[in-house]
């Protein structure tokens, strides 16, 4: 059962189950224990899951988080429990945030009631925990793009470096959407100049862009609508005008929906890519920016640009065979195909990587 599976099977049961869940202790047993066990993490071994994990604050003795997810014998991640179906407020928040800035090891802490989970990091100040979360995971309603981002918090999987990349990517990228969403519902003269100057030669009057405001709403939301038919037209016939696909040239920001000839080869960036990608990131982040390091995906493989050049290539993702291997590229921008096991084996050639991204730094 892959991971995906996993978490359809969970959502499933706290379906069923909420209606019986009214205490904290039973939110505790028949729902958060299975999530816990859903990301791979042993909750009857001590050494991996540590219920009610003490966690002192400044004169505040003996006061224990609900779970401590322990690494190294050290908490990596902290969860703070609440009755199913209860109010996950600033308030309960507060009692998570004062033990997230006692416990110093640990870079996520999760509130949660069973069916809402609230991921929280210190993307804005070390140790501090950030008053917003980086991502929200409803089990009553499955985001399937957010299915990825939580698997990298699985045992296993977790990686500091990788996760709270991901992490600033989700916060950031929530936020945009955020504004986005607020923009198509009711724009501003702002939004409004940015595009009817574009369009429009005249000068940008009030009575013009009280006229275009309108327009601009009607546009973005004619535009959604078309973008939700066509992916109905895809998934009830397989047949489309329009293909939506990664682009060419991946960023930090979301997948770009990209118009393709019908004919035209699909290039499909895997989940797999995608997390070697930020594997990669976080190794270079030593030598270079993180945002200079550029996911490239193509038909053969995914590649990893400084720069976004490709004359500044760092390695290669072969990830589309049964064998996976990583190409690393040396001065003379010849490859050398290294075959690895899992994701976790790029870390070996960590010493490669930063060798290629500072020749270029050079």
């Amino acid at each position: 059962m892959d991971f995906a599976e996993k978490v359809t099977d969970l959502a499933t049961r706290v379906s069923d189950l909420r209606e019986h869940v009214t205490t904290e202790e039973a939110t505790k047993n028949a729902m958060i224990m299975p999530f816990l066990q859903m990301l791979g993490y042993d909750t009857f071994d001590p050494r991996v899951v540590v219920p009610e994990y003490t966690s002192d604050t400044g004169t505040k003795k003996n006061e224990k988080v609900d779970y401590a997810v322990m690494k190294d014998g050290n908490p990596i991640i902290l969860i703070e429990c609440k009755t199913c179906g209860c109010t996950l407020d600033q308030g309960k928040a507060n009692q998570l945030h004062r033990y997230f800035q006692n416990t110093p090891t640990a870079r996520v802490g999760i509130l949660t009631d069973g069916i809402s989970y609230k991921f929280f990091s210190d993307l804005d100040q070390p140790n501090l925990m950030d008053p917003k979360p980086f991502m929200v995971f409803d089990f009553n309603e499955v985001e399937a793009t957010l299915i990825p981002e939580l698997r990298k918090l699985s045992n296993g999987q977790f990686d500091e470096n990788s996760t709270l990349d991901a992490a600033q990517n989700l916060k950031y990228t929530r936020e945009i959407k955020r504004l986005l969403a607020k923009q198509f519902e009711n724009p501003t003269d702002d939004f409004v100049r940015l595009f009817a100057g574009q369009v429009y030669s005249g000068p940008l009057r009030a009575n013009v862009v009280e006229e275009f405001s309108g327009r601009v709403k009607q546009a973005a939301q004619d535009c959604i609508n078309e973008l939700i038919n066509e992916r109905l037209k895809i998934a009830m016939t397989g047949e489309s005008s329009v293909q939506f696909a990664m682009p060419d040239v991946a960023t930090e920001s979301e997948p770009i929906v990209e118009i393709v000839e019908e004919d035209k080869p699909k290039v499909v960036t895997t989940d797999e890519e995608i997390e070697g990608y930020h594997i990669i990131k976080s190794i270079l982040r030593e030598v270079v920016e993180p945002t200079r390091v550029i996911m490239r995906d193509t038909k053969s493989y995914c590649g990893v640009l400084l720069d976004d050049n490709n004359r500044k290539p760092l390695c290669r993702m072969h990830f589309n065979t049964g064998q996976k291997y990583l190409g690393i590229l040396d001065a003379d921008k010849n490859e050398e195909r290294h075959p690895i096991d899992s994701l976790d084996d790029i870390y070996s050639f960590a010493d490669g990587l930063k060798e290629s991204a500072t020749r270029y730094n050079d």
